[in-house]
């Protein structure tokens, strides 16, 4: 571990026993050692888990969940710790000269030797990354706890940052524990179920801190990799690649809390967020344009818009010509400025008509001044602040949205019957009419794409077309991209035939015309693992992604593939920008979208510098993968090595339905894991199930990974691969495809991310509380056999050899997420075998905060939910 991350974690660490000690007194900071102390010992087998059993049971339950917090904090500071370190490298890597790897400096060093400017020129041009956030319930933290690790974080940065020995070093540790006294007390478990605004609101924090900040500087960063010397000075030769994308309050598949007027107040509050970010940028910069109109004249275009506001806005003017004389690009930027605030409070007479007649003044202004000479004025903030609303409009992010394939149906067949309108079918008809006034109101890119999920048929696009037609008169429908959701092993095979069916359908016909013969396609891959099991959907979806970029060049189609991937592994989560590399040749061509779900919003964007390097890498790996010498290397390994990917995948798909096709594996799940409980931490507005059911189909991929993490099973990253590769006949040719292909090699590196981070004793204890011990014994020698063979093929000694950061943090967490599973294993066992019948009701509230607590923290230990 690196000396400054250790002397972090101590640091907090130590302060951490100050604020138990003062808080609960020293019994509890006793209580605390004496359990952290017991996991370690268990790590290297001079504690057996009977006598942790023992030293958990003697906890009364409210000094038990007072532990349970204890360490649910340790390692929010842990991760802060990580977090710091991380951000303490990438500045030292940042070398100019020497672009550190997977960056876009890097990806245009390497393009330009091997391809030439033409073709370097041609990727950056046509490169596309557009991430959608969305509100999956996967973030267990509050917002009130993020925001108090955010401050936290401040108080850390500003000690290290000290003198030592000074006043100043001095505030900060004081301003650090006071702090870290207030995280301790804030309440870990929401108590109230957040609404579809609650998420719109929580991930926007991400956007004002950090997102709408670090877009300028990576288009900078692409601009100066392509010509140092002259970025800054010259015309942009980015351009803005970045496109947001947000579900949250517009994905009402299974969730009937997201209404039309829903949707229609988070563009609102979308809008309100970009405009005022965007006002504060303009009116931040047009105070240092103060070009005297002698040394640096302006143009004919600018002196005529300034004329032309004067007799539209006399007042005004007078105001901003008293404020500035003789400074005319100050002057538009002023009067560009109030007509934002304008904008933002709905001032018609004043407000842009919209993003493009704000980037019109704003280019007035940049063309001025470099007719004037101004060149580093031109194309210096000024730039930025026009790569930002390019990047954002005037509604932040597109607002898509989802709804499944048989609400459709159901609708429709009421409406062409002429019956009586359901309140599902007013709804979906409500919904088509927000979407006409979103567009009116903000443009038709602030929402024009509708995901069907579970498509099953051309049928299933035609649907929201009709629908459309129902809902407004002819002539005023939206403007709507449909586009079809593949989620199901047989429906990722189905794909290529359902896209042919759409090819005939007017409302297809008419946006390709439009677009320039431009589709979209969505892969699931939560719902595909969850039904096929991981190596199984992990080839399945490459084959899909395969058909469908051989489909579009049939067609003459510029296809872009949605990646519907979840944060954990099990639900096709992982570094982004491995993903990228590894999908099939062609399917990428310069565009990747991707959701970005939960916790993963805040990992990857709530730090600034965390944040560029993620876009970064992303961006790199676009580049990359769109380039002929990638694109021929994986073709060829994948043509080398797909008899032996197929016969592991058979092997790994058979296993895993053959365990979750048991009778009663549904049950048996539910008794192991805190699976039902999961509801009861109100981590988002969507139900867990799709209906009232309790079977296994009916249970969204998001609860089904949470409950496997919590377990220390992880059964979703890794179940079946052992199977799957023993059934390869040639180890030398596994080796050989973890070496070249970078599908497998993935596929293979994801689980063994997801094998670290089980406990296989404590996994035991889980399993055993379903009484079915013919099931525990077949899943742990389904993890003996995969650990076993993984480690055989990849060459390693142990789990994450070759992954050293990933490993320490790993290591560094687990025997403190065991002192979580102990203490959540006593509220469950409780639970579980009828022993809490027996408490009385406060006794029984301790026992179900003790567990919820315990899932919160393991949750934050282990970095993943679902």
């Amino acid at each position: 571990m690196p000396d400054q991350l250790r002397g972090d974690v101590r640091l907090l660490g130590e302060m951490l026993g100050t604020v138990l000690a003062e808080n609960g007194g020293k019994d509890l900071l006793d209580d605390v050692e004496r359990l952290r102390h017991a996991v370690i010992g268990a790590r290297d087998g001079s504690v057996t888990g009977e006598q942790i059993t023992e030293l958990v049971a003697s906890f009364p339950l409210e000094r038990a969940k007072q532990v349970a917090r204890a360490f649910t904090v340790y390692f929010h500071l842990a991760n802060l710790a990580e977090e710091h370190n991380r951000i303490r490298s990438l500045r030292e890597r940042d070398d100019a000269d020497n672009p550190p790897r997977e960056s876009l400096a890097a990806a245009v060093r390497a393009i330009r030797e091997s391809s030439g400017e033409e073709r370097l020129a041609e990727l950056v041009d046509g490169m596309e990354f557009h991430p959608v956030l969305t509100a999956h319930p996967t973030e267990a933290r509050r917002r009130a706890v993020s925001t108090s690790i955010l401050r936290v974080s401040e108080q850390l940065e500003k000690l290290r940052a000290a003198h030592p020995g000074s006043t100043v070093e001095a505030e900060a540790h004081r301003r650090l524990l006071e702090e870290i006294d207030l995280l301790w007390r804030t309440s870990q478990l929401r108590y109230t179920k957040m609404d579809p605004l609650d998420e719109v609101r929580t991930a926007l924090a991400a956007f004002d801190e950090t997102i709408f900040r670090i877009i300028p500087e990576v288009y900078r960063t692409l601009d100066a990799a392509i010509d140092a010397a002259g970025s800054g000075q010259r015309p942009s030769q980015a351009r803005p690649f970045v496109r947001y994308g947000s579900w949250i309050g517009g994905d009402r598949d299974g969730n009937p809390f997201v209404t039309h007027e829903i949707t229609r107040e988070a563009i609102a509050i979308q809008s309100e967020h970009v405009l005022r970010a965007l006002e504060n940028a303009c009116g931040r910069i047009s105070r240092t344009h103060t070009e005297y109109s002698n040394l640096t004249p302006a143009s004919g275009d600018l002196r005529d818009t300034l004329a032309t506001a004067q007799a539209g806005y006399p007042r005004m003017m007078g105001k901003i010509l008293k404020r500035s004389p003789n400074e005319p690009h100050r002057q538009l930027l002023l009067l560009a400025t109030e007509r934002l605030r304008a904008t933002r409070e709905r001032n018609a007479d004043l407000a842009y008509p919209g993003p493009e007649a704000f980037l019109s003044d704003l280019r007035t202004v940049q063309e001025s001044l470099a007719a004037a000479g101004a060149h580093r004025q031109a194309y210096g903030e000024l730039q930025h602040l026009i790569w930002q609303a390019e990047t954002f409009g005037f509604h932040l992010a597109e607002l898509e949205v989802r709804q499944h394939s048989a609400v459709h149906a159901a609708a429709l067949e009421q409406l062409r019957a002429g019956e009586e309108l359901s309140e599902q079918t007013r709804e979906v008809l409500a919904t088509l009419r927000v979407i006409a006034w979103i567009q009116e109101r903000f443009g038709v890119e602030a929402c024009r794409r509708y995901i069907v999920s579970f498509t099953r048929s051309a049928e299933d696009v035609a649907a929201v077309y009709e629908l459309a037609e129902y809902a407004l008169p002819t002539g005023k429908a939206p403007v709507l991209d449909v586009i079809p959701l593949f989620e199901t092993g047989a429906d990722l095979e189905a794909s290529p035939q359902v896209l042919d069916g759409m090819l005939s359908l007017p409302g297809i016909i008419g946006r390709l015309d439009a677009t320039g013969r431009r589709l979209e396609v969505m892969l699931g891959y939560s719902d595909s693992a969850k039904d096929v099991g991981p190596v199984s959907a992990t080839l399945r979806l490459y084959d899909a992604q395969a058909q469908l970029a051989e489909w579009a060049t049939r067609n003459d189609v510029t296809l872009t593939l949605f990646h519907g991937r979840g944060g954990a592994l099990g639900r096709g989560g992982g570094p982004a920008n491995r993903a990228v590399l590894a999908q099939a040749p062609g399917s990428v061509d310069g565009r990747f979208k991707v959701t970005e779900q939960g916790e993963v919003i805040f990992a990857r964007y709530g730090q600034p510098a965390i944040a560029r390097r993620h876009i970064e890498q992303v961006g790199h790996a676009v580049l990359m993968a769109s380039t002929a010498t990638v694109q021929d290397r994986a073709k060829e390994a994948a043509t080398k090595f797909r008899e032996v990917a197929d016969t592991v995948a058979k092997a790994a798909h058979g296993a895993y339905r053959d365990l979750v096709d048991t009778p009663g594996f549904a049950a048996w799940f539910s008794q192991v894991s805190p699976l039902e409980e999961l509801g009861e931490l109100r981590l988002g507005s969507r139900p867990s199930r799709r209906s009232a059911a309790t079977g296994l189909d009916d249970l969204r991929a998001i609860p089904w990974v949470f409950a496997w993490t919590q377990t220390r099973v992880n059964l979703p990253g890794w179940y079946g691969l052992g199977t799957g590769l023993a059934a390869a006949p040639d180890v030398d040719a596994l080796r050989a495809a973890y070496a070249e292909w970078p599908l497998f090699a993935s596929l293979l590196d994801n689980a063994e991310m997801s094998l670290a981070k089980t406990d296989r004793v404590i996994a035991e204890r889980y399993l055993a509380l379903g009484g079915r011990p013919e099931l525990t014994e077949r899943v742990l020698a389904e993890y003996d056999r995969t650990r076993e063979i993984v480690l055989g093929v990849t060459g390693h000694t142990r789990l994450l050899e070759n992954r050293s950061v990933l490993s320490r943090a790993v290591d560094l967490r687990n025997p403190y997420v065991d002192a979580l599973s102990h203490l959540q294993l006593r509220a469950l066992e409780a639970l579980r075998t009828g022993e809490a019948e027996a408490l009385s009701t406060e006794d029984r509230s301790h026992l179900e905060r003790l567990l919820l607590l315990s899932v919160n923290g393991v949750a934050a230990g282990l970095q993943n939910t679902g």
